[in-house]
């Protein structure tokens, strides 16, 4: 009865109090369960909750109670619309909001889940990646500014490792150990996930992490390469792009789906090894990176055309006529 006088019971069920409550909850967590892009993703979730209730109710909270299966679709209109939000990152915040939906569920204070009628859709997206061709005119140029040239190595180390910026800008000697072969591999929590990545290091990337060993930032900082931040380093990515005649927006992750596309899986490297290196925790993460290029479907229906070519060519014209 007290409670109900002085409105906590009430406060206890708001929404953006809930919501929160979560993301604080996260961002005491940070660098234990949780990394700092987690954290960034629910704050803009939470703002785009608070102005989605300001702009449909009028209000500045809403009782989570009375959330139901128009406020989410009323909610992903104004995603769409008002935010002018893509599918697939409306989707993103639906799923975020969703998660304190569920976190409320399973603690019971919640008798009907509003997304049980709720079925959200993601757009497939053509990943970008570098063809070998445009890998090896990349290798092959030398510019006259030695920040280009070290934006395009460590760019090309990405390539050859599948490591994204993040993992790349945290790389120390540390990293390094000797592998089940004997040859030297990186192994490293990745920052997105905290999965495991385990990455034989290829000649390529093996001649870079040599190349840069003396550079004042590796020694001084104690890291493997002298990387900048993400902005500068995809600045001047689309300096080198325009250089070397690529004809699409050079972003550093472009490095990570080149090498799951280019480097391993169309040189005959089984996604589930792929899908391992790039510490992906289902094999669906690493489909929607790894597109099969046309050169190794050709490849591999070369040795089928082989089978039927010559003595069994003639027994299947034979055979039609």
């Amino acid at each position: 009865m007290r409670n109900k006088i002085l409105g906590i019971e009430k406060r206890n069920h708001m929404l953006v109090g809930i919501f929160q409550q979560h993301n604080n909850e996260i961002k005491a967590l940070i660098g234990k369960d949780y990394a700092l892009g987690t954290l960034t993703r629910y704050e803009t979730s939470l703002k785009h909750t608070i102005n989605f209730v300001q702009w449909k109710y009028k209000v500045s909270d809403i009782d989570i109670r009375k959330i139901d299966h128009e406020f989410i679709t009323s909610y992903e209109f104004y995603l769409k619309s008002v935010s002018n939000c893509s599918q697939n990152t409306t989707s993103k915040y639906i799923m975020n909001f969703g998660k304190i939906i569920r976190i409320y569920l399973a603690n019971g204070r919640l008798k009907k889940n509003p997304f049980s009628n709720y079925k959200s859709k993601v757009v497939e997206v053509e990943r970008a990646f570098l063809s070998m061709e445009k890998i090896e005119t990349m290798l092959n140029k030398k510019f006259v500014s030695d920040r280009l040239n070290q934006v395009k190595d460590i760019f090309l180390f990405s390539c050859f490792t599948g490591l994204a910026y993040s993992d790349v800008k945290k790389l120390s000697r540390k990293n390094i150990a000797i592998g089940v072969d004997g040859e030297r591999w990186i192994y490293i929590n990745r920052t997105k996930t905290d999965t495991r990545s385990n990455t034989p290091i290829l000649p390529i990337a093996s001649y870079l992490l040599e190349k840069y060993e003396d550079h004042p930032q590796v020694v001084n900082q104690e890291k493997l390469l002298p990387i900048l931040s993400n902005q500068k380093m995809n600045s001047y990515l689309k300096e080198i792009a325009d250089v070397c005649e690529i004809n699409k927006e050079l972003t550093f992750h472009i490095a990570r789906h080149t090498f799951a596309s280019t480097v391993t899986l169309s040189n005959g490297v089984p996604i589930e090894s792929v899908s391992k290196i790039l510490g992906h925790k289902n094999l669906k993460t690493t489909q929607h990176y790894a597109k099969i290029l046309d050169l190794k479907v050709s490849n591999d229906m070369q040795i089928l055309k082989e089978k039927f070519s010559g003595s069994n060519q003639l027994k299947i014209k034979k055979s039609i006529s």
